[in-house]
């Protein structure tokens, strides 16, 4: 398994998640809701941090991985992070 990159931040996720069809939604303070309907429609609430912990980092792409039936090391090399 490959290991988390360490200098991701809120802001570089959301970008990336624009590849699997996300969009940002509505912005509360300092969490970012982003949306898809590919595969059935599926809400993830970023917190737009400069570094996510590796914890954090670790929960919402195990989300993602979840919802597009991916591992971790194919979702990685697809978001290119």
């Amino acid at each position: 398994m490959t290991r988390l990159p360490r200098d991701v931040s809120g802001q570089r996720l959301a970008k990336a998640l624009v590849k699997l069809g996300y969009a940002a939604g509505r912005q509360r303070g300092s969490h970012l809701a982003v949306t898809t309907l590919e595969s059935g429609k599926h809400t993830l609430h970023i917190p737009l941090h400069p570094n996510l912990k590796p914890g954090m980092l670790s929960h919402l792409l195990g989300q993602v991985q979840a919802h597009f039936g991916l591992s971790r090391d194919q979702l990685l090399e697809l978001l290119d992070l």
